[in-house]
């Protein structure tokens, strides 16, 4: 129950991440600095990699989940003591947590 209730909050925090990064109004001036710098090279696989990224809720909801339960397993030396197959798999449900709220926000109307 425990892991599941970790799981459930660190996929809050991904997902509260993945806002802030993605739709507000906090990181409109880094969005438009990099669509700015995509535009001087437009064919750049690694640029328009980038600029997708950050536009794509569940591209970058992947890796801040991922980054969120990094620091988490690190936090709580976890890294150590689990197996890495079951902490790959904490982060993958991490991560499900966060997609199914970006899906559930996607279809609130009056935003």
């Amino acid at each position: 129950m425990d892991r599941l209730m970790t799981t459930l909050l660190l996929g809050l925090a991904a997902y509260r991440a993945t806002r802030l990064v993605v739709h507000d109004s906090i990181g409109d001036r880094l969005r438009l600095k990099l669509e700015i710098w995509h535009a001087k090279r437009h064919t750049s696989a690694v640029r328009t990699f980038l600029r997708d990224l950050v536009a794509c809720p569940y591209c970058a909801g992947w890796w801040l989940s991922t980054a969120t339960a990094l620091v988490w397993f690190t936090a709580t030396g976890s890294w150590g003591r689990d197996p890495l197959g079951l902490l790959a798999v904490q982060a993958w449900a991490v991560a499900g947590v966060q997609a199914l709220l970006n899906r559930w926000d996607d279809t609130r109307t009056g935003e």
